[in-house]
């Protein structure tokens, strides 16, 4: 095997232009499968991140048939032994404590329904960074007795910090809910929905208003290792009572997980048109040397080349060939990619639009990660060695007469 791989070496450097044009081929050709994906990846993941802690964290826990039918009556009663439990865990950054329920927020004649949510506010700012989109006013401390409104709903009520917004719903087990609190901050959201529902009061002020002393709605659970989702999960479970539900983000938010699968194909299609433009591109290539080096084929077959060790030798010059494209396509998109990863590409227009649906800044950030490195290598590896049928073909069938004579 020694001598095939020096007969290979030298038969690729003998015409260097050759050799450089097919490494060429494959170098582009990863280069750009790695950036695109990359770029799909990363916007991707942000967005499902980005939503994952605004929302339901990576695994939520929950009483029964709450997700079904979110009332106060579907809460549960918490205890600081339980929440122990669940912040001993070895995979928990933190845990997400909330108390969630629907009001009418009421000033003068203007009245509308909000999202009144009861948090924990140093562990909500860690998460969401919720005290980065104050505005206006302050963020508040769990002993404070004030309100945080988005902006949207403080512009539809006419309100603005310091003046008393009025709320009105029904408590734990029907009892009426309600209350008249300053506003203390404005916070802003760049999601028009949730900019024009949500409010937020700290969690102890929350169990007041609804008459739910140490009651949750849910617990979310940010994770220090999101791939372990499924051990943590059946970990979680086993510590807490039986009467409680736990769900992992995918059960959650079902409709983000279909947009993402949705997506994912179309975009797999695209990078398979690219696999398709650039596999052509390379058996091009591979026929322009092929056709080249018919005649020296022939020589070497007749002068006693044994057709299945000149098939050896091309194998091996195609592997080398691929494994310094390959190698050179990591090495030049990896400065790319970890450039656009520190700096997110900015975004305007309708792509702007689409990034505040969900929460997140209009940038397109990349995915710093060896595992579709590895993935994409493979399938441009894959291409490489599947445009060695020609040439193996043309091997085991050619005339060595007419092969000498360039025919």
């Amino acid at each position: 095997m020694k001598e095939y791989f020096k007969i290979a070496w030298r038969n690729l450097w003998r015409n260097k232009r050759r050799t450089l044009l097919t490494i060429a081929s494959v170098l582009f050709a990863l280069l750009l499968a790695l950036i695109v994906r990359s770029m799909h990846l990363g916007t991707w993941n942000k967005m499902i991140e980005s939503t994952i802690k605004s929302t339901t964290g990576y695994i939520q826990v929950h009483q029964e048939g709450y997700w079904e039918d979110k009332t106060l009556d579907n809460s549960f009663e918490t205890s600081s032994n339980l929440e122990q439990k669940y912040r001993s865990h070895p995979n928990v950054t933190y845990i997400v404590p909330k108390l969630e329920s629907f009001a009418l927020l009421s000033s003068g004649n203007q009245t509308k329904g909000a999202a009144l949510t009861g948090v924990d506010p140093d562990v909500e700012d860690l998460v969401s960074g919720l005290q980065k989109k104050i505005i206006a006013g302050k963020y508040f401390t769990a002993d404070d007795k004030f309100i945080i409104l988005t902006e949207g709903l403080a512009n539809y009520l006419k309100l603005t910090v310091g003046d008393t917004v009025v709320i009105l719903g029904q408590g734990y087990h029907g009892v009426t809910a309600a209350a008249a609190l300053p506003i203390g901050g404005i916070v802003k959201f760049t999601q028009p929905d949730m900019n024009n529902l949500l409010t937020y009061v700290p969690l102890s002020l929350a169990q007041e208003i609804y008459s739910a002393p140490g009651r949750l709605t849910s617990i979310s659970f940010i994770l220090n290792d999101p791939e372990d989702l499924d051990r943590t999960r059946n970990d979680l479970a086993a510590l807490g009572p039986q009467n409680l539900e736990v769900m992992p983000w995918k059960d959650l938010l079902t409709e983000l997980v279909q947009s993402f699968e949705g997506d994912n194909v179309s975009g797999l299609f695209m990078l398979g048109i690219l696999y398709l433009v650039v596999g052509f591109g390379i058996l091009g290539t591979i026929l322009m040397t092929t056709m080249e080096r018919k005649r020296e084929f022939g020589i070497m077959t007749a002068v006693g080349m044994r057709r299945y060790k000149l098939s050896i030798i091309i194998v091996i010059e195609t592997l080398i060939i691929s494994f310094i494209g390959i190698l050179s396509g990591v090495i030049l998109s990896l400065p790319v990619i970890y450039y656009f990863y520190l700096n997110p590409l900015p975004l305007k227009g309708e792509a702007a639009d689409a990034m505040a649906e969900y929460n997140m800044d209009p940038v397109m950030p990349f995915l710093l990660e060896p595992g579709f490195i590895i993935n994409q290598s493979m399938v441009v590896m894959i291409i490489s060695m599947l445009t060695l049928l020609y040439p193996l073909v043309v091997i085991n069938r050619f005339k060595i007469i007419n092969a000498i004579k360039g025919r």
